[in-house]
């Protein structure tokens, strides 16, 4: 690729060069994160609920922050006190009202997609395990990877493992060898 002439702007550097669009930053300002925070907590907790989570999945679910901390979050949120999470933890409950919705979407009631969320899957990311696993395996990605799977599947863009893959077994830790 030549080098650009001394003066002439390079276009890959070029800021007014219109390219793929940026995530608003405004969208992370305190004044957001406040405006959403308890709500977006009173949802979660409301879900938490239906989903019987107890109290160490729903910290992990949300990051795993302190037992105290955990607490005064909840307590302020059923108060409608201001507060301002961080975030992350706002990605976190972003994803969980978005598996929520999906949920909502593909079962025609809660009782489905609950027990869709705790019973086994075959799907090659869910390796056997329920969803539910992902959810509360304290990565914002588990919860992002179950969020785009019910995501395609809302819009019918999920296959069924095919016939090679439909009796494979997901390995297990025997089956990993160290050499």
């Amino acid at each position: 690729m030549p080098m650009p002439k001394a003066g002439i702007a390079d276009d890959r550097h070029d800021r007014t060069h219109p390219g793929p669009e940026r995530l608003d930053a405004s969208r992370f300002a305190p004044a957001n994160r406040r405006r959403l925070s308890a709500p977006a907590l009173r949802a979660f907790l409301a879900i938490a609920n239906l989903w019987r989570l107890n109290e160490e999945e729903r910290r992990l679910v949300l990051g795993y922050p302190s037992r105290s901390t955990f607490h005064n979050w909840a307590r302020q949120a059923r108060e409608h006190a201001d507060m301002t999470l961080d975030v992350d933890v706002l990605i976190r409950l972003s994803a969980v009202l978005g598996i929520h919705q999906a949920l909502g979407v593909l079962f025609s009631n809660e009782r489905d997609g609950v027990a869709w969320l705790r019973g086994p899957h075959g799907a090659p990311v869910f390796g056997g395990q329920p969803p539910l696993a992902l959810v509360t395996s304290g990565s914002q990605d588990g919860l992002i990877t179950v969020r785009r799977f019910l995501d395609a599947a809302r819009g019918g863009r999920y296959m069924a493992p095919n016939a090679a893959d439909a009796d494979l077994a997901p390995y297990g830790d025997a089956d990993i060898v160290f050499t």
